[in-house]
């Protein structure tokens, strides 16, 4: 798994128009927490390049780039949690979860739903 690592309020914007041509994946990790550092292991472990080459993943350091976050949390309408995953597709969080809620299988799912409707 290549994430891009997300460390300045720009790429916020620029995460909203890429959304546009290809959903982007988001989550938002701390550093601190046993159970953020968990749900991000399985989620590596489980990844799987192939099938989700439409699918774009930044990283974001909760305890580094909290203001970040909070813009995140703004601008999509969601509110902030950690560990949390979020697609963005259209400019428009589609999905979002939070601690071990996030798994492969419900992202997957979702850019199934995504590539279906596009």
């Amino acid at each position: 798994m290549n994430w891009i690592k997300l460390n300045d309020s720009s790429q916020v914007d620029e995460i909203k128009k890429e959304s546009e041509q290809q959903p982007v994946l988001i989550f938002k990790h701390s550093t601190r927490c046993s159970i953020s550092a968990t749900a991000l292991s399985r989620l590596e472990r489980s990844w799987k390049d192939d099938d989700m080459k439409e699918l774009k993943p930044y990283y974001l350091d909760l305890l580094s780039y909290r203001p970040i976050s909070n813009n995140i949390a703004e601008t999509f309408g969601v509110y902030h949690q950690s560990p949390q995953a979020l697609i963005i597709h259209k400019g428009k969080c589609v999905y979002n979860s939070s601690h071990f809620d996030i798994t492969y299988p419900d992202i997957k799912s979702q850019m199934e739903t995504i590539t279906k409707v596009a």
